[in-house]
């Protein structure tokens, strides 16, 4: 079986990483592309509500718990005391897809495209990342890498059809 594509969309708060991929991820889609998404938290993150029955259910002890309906599924799973899982431990997780875009996740060892915002102060990561293969940017950078606008998301698209998916 082949391996899943990976790109990592890496830059720091606020430079607009989710609304490039909240962006690209319908027109790669409209390409047929079947993309999944992991995204990182850096904070304690709860998707479930508490009091109802599957937070109950998560308290009570449960390891996983599934709650279905007739539009989507997900599955809430403890750590408990185990340590935090890999990247690679995550995305074996997923379903088959063609393309997994990862957000966070920053200093993986993953092909990246880098969104940094000028306004927001911080360095550019490009510099000492070797995996960024891309930048998408407002700030006037001079990097011998493919870039594009923040707003530019057909030619992000098409970079990353390109780049990954036209084996």
């Amino acid at each position: 079986m082949e391996a899943v594509k990976v790109l990592g969309i890496a830059g720091y708060s606020g430079s607009g990483k989710t609304t490039l991929m909240e962006h690209v991820i319908p027109l790669l889609v409209q390409y047929g592309v079947r993309v999944s998404v992991v995204k990182h938290a850096h904070h304690n993150v709860d998707l479930d509500t508490p009091g109802k029955d599957s937070w109950r259910h998560r308290h009570a002890g449960a390891h996983e718990v599934m709650v279905a309906s007739a539009r989507r599924w997900a599955v809430l799973h403890e750590l408990r005391e185990a340590p935090e899982p890999t990247l690679s431990e995550l995305i074996a997780r997923l379903e088959r897809c063609d393309l997994v875009l990862v957000e966070g996740f920053k200093h993986e060892p993953i092909l990246k495209l880098e969104v940094h915002r000028a306004a927001n102060g911080t360095p550019a990561l490009y510099p000492d990342d070797a995996h960024i293969v891309a930048l998408c940017t407002d700030a006037a950078l001079t990097a011998a890498l493919p870039t594009f606008r923040l707003d530019d998301y057909a030619a992000v698209a098409a970079f990353i059809m390109a780049k990954l998916l036209s084996e």
